[in-house]
């Protein structure tokens, strides 16, 4: 019996909500009770990329798109995913206090229409948009938030009326170039909360993100300007250092984030990407920024606290590099994972330039290949996440095939987070009919199950070159594919229809004897 490599024993031969009636089972019968084996499943692994919306980055591609255009660049990103076997998306919704979205809190941003305040046309909503296409084909979206940021040095033209530094300008800082919400006034920390809890209140996420942007980069000759700030918290009885203070303004907004989005979204995440030195020093053949010191995040602490759900540092260097290598800076992120949270390594793809780019210094698509075989080899980290996904768009120097090929071959399905609360999706009905080599098999989401994002179909019998089966995407109505398993299926054998829903939550499977 010829063996079946993973694409081709995991491929999704074709999957369409079903528009009308049911296939008749002919030759099937349905049991919904839990399975007495484990069935067969993908690999647990986190792949997911960064889509930047500032300076358009990643999406769209320039701004003040018709929304017609804006809609087939986000057809083609997630597409690109699903192509890759990517299973979740970061997208920037609030890049300088604005919105890719429709927000009552903020104004559109100008990345999006190229002018803040002004919506798209035709009106839609992007983030609406964006969610229904990554959860039809089983891609998970989490809501990327910069909370304190307020304006780029590439921000397009003026910031409109209601932006927040006309409303507040008592707590907006210059800062090298940029506008920063300073993060030592509470109304700064009080406004982020409220757009977070407004995205997790209105939109169907799957949890929101923050990068490493809390305090700004510093200028070693130029401090930040919050003294005057600072002084009123020493008045008012604060004991703590400069330093200290800022960090502890960072620490309780973590801490106040992670709790409200636990409590609106029991089984979402809270994921930061850190830059990817806590300490010089941390491995001890570390040298570089420190950003405990110099961005005042101590994450090492939000990991330890348990104040994030996923930690994704910015292992932005290559494998061989003396004094930032990759292999020991994942591994020390590593040994401060204790309380087995998810860690999942941040790698830097567009370091690889675009072929015609003969000017800059490139990384070869074998670096980033090379480094995700590393995570997968490690059982230290469960995944990774990609910036950006401009550099897959473009397949720089075959990067995309590449990895297509060789680390992303065959699907794999998030890891779940067993300390949330999370919803598990109930047990799918099926019916499952013989069609030649193959079977129709339409699939039904269990009652009052959450909407299933994917699902796992398996023999459990001797077929084991028919593992580990296909993964369907979902939806909240019935779906109907066509499996073609690469052996012959006898008379009599069991097919599990295992549930995948948000975060990778798996539910119990159904089982056909077909």
């Amino acid at each position: 019996m010829p063996a079946m490599n993973r694409r081709d024993a995991c491929r999704i031969i074709a999957a369409t909500p079903l528009l009308g009636t049911g296939l008749t089972a002919c030759a099937a019968t349905i049991s919904t009770e839990r399975a007495v084996f484990s069935p067969s499943l993908p690999p647990r692994e986190f792949r997911g990329v960064w889509v930047a919306t500032v300076d358009n980055i990643d999406w769209p591609s320039k701004p003040g798109l018709p929304a017609a255009d804006q809609k087939r660049e986000i057809d083609r990103i997630l597409d690109e995913c699903a192509r890759l076997e990517l299973n979740a998306v970061f997208l920037q919704v609030r890049p300088t206090c604005d919105a890719l979205y429709k927000s009552d809190l903020e104004p559109w941003s100008a990345f999006l229409t190229g002018a803040q305040g002004t919506g798209p046309s035709p009106d839609y909503d992007p983030l609406e948009y964006w969610i229904a296409g990554a959860h039809e084909r089983g891609i998970d979206l989490h809501a990327w938030v910069n909370p304190f940021r307020a304006r780029h040095p590439i921000s397009i033209g003026p910031d409109a009326p209601s932006h927040v530094v006309k409303r507040h300008p008592e707590i907006a800082r210059d800062y090298r170039g940029h506008l920063w919400l300073d993060p030592g006034a509470v109304k700064s920390r009080e406004l982020a909360l409220r757009v977070i809890d407004d995205l997790l209140t209105r939109y169907d996420i799957d949890g929101v993100h923050m990068d490493d942007y809390f305090y700004p980069y510093p200028d070693k000759d130029k401090p930040f300007p919050d003294a005057a700030i600072y002084a009123v918290y020493q008045r008012n009885g604060g004991k703590l250092g400069h330093d200290d203070w800022r960090r502890d303004n960072i620490n309780r907004f973590v801490r106040d984030v992670n709790l409200l989005v636990h409590q609106r979204k029991p089984g979402g995440l809270f994921t930061i990407s850190p830059f990817g030195i806590w300490r010089p020093g941390h491995p001890p053949e570390v040298v570089g920024f420190d950003a405990y010191a110099g961005l005042y995040a101590d994450a090492k602490r939000w990991m330890q606290e348990g104040w994030c759900d996923a930690m994704i540092p910015q292992l932005y260097w290559p494998i061989a590099s003396k004094g930032q290598p990759f292999g020991p800076l994942m591994n020390w992120w590593a040994d401060q994972n204790t309380l087995n949270r998810h860690l999942w390594a941040g790698l830097y793809l567009t370091r690889i330039m675009p072929d015609d780019d003969t000017q800059s210094a490139t990384w070869q698509p074998q670096e980033i290949a090379d480094q995700i075989t590393l995570v997968q080899r490690s059982n230290r980290a469960t995944g990774y996440t990609l910036f950006s996904m401009i550099g897959m768009l473009q397949n720089r120097r075959g990067v995309s095939d590449l990895l297509a090929a060789g680390p992303l071959s065959g699907p794999a399905l998030v890891p779940e987070s067993p300390w949330l609360q999370a919803p598990m999706p109930g047990t799918p009905a099926c019916t499952a009919e013989r069609s030649g080599r193959g079977f129709g098999l339409t699939i039904t989401p269990g009652a009052g199950s959450v909407p299933t994002r994917r699902y796992v179909a398996a023999f459990d019998r001797s077929l084991d070159a028919a593992r580990p089966g296909w993964v369907i995407p979902g939806g909240q109505g019935p779906v109907r594919t066509t499996l073609i398993p690469s052996v012959p299926v006898p008379d009599g054998s069991v097919l599990t229809v295992t549930p995948i829903g948000p975060n990778g939550a798996t539910g119990d499977p159904a089982r056909i004897t077909v």
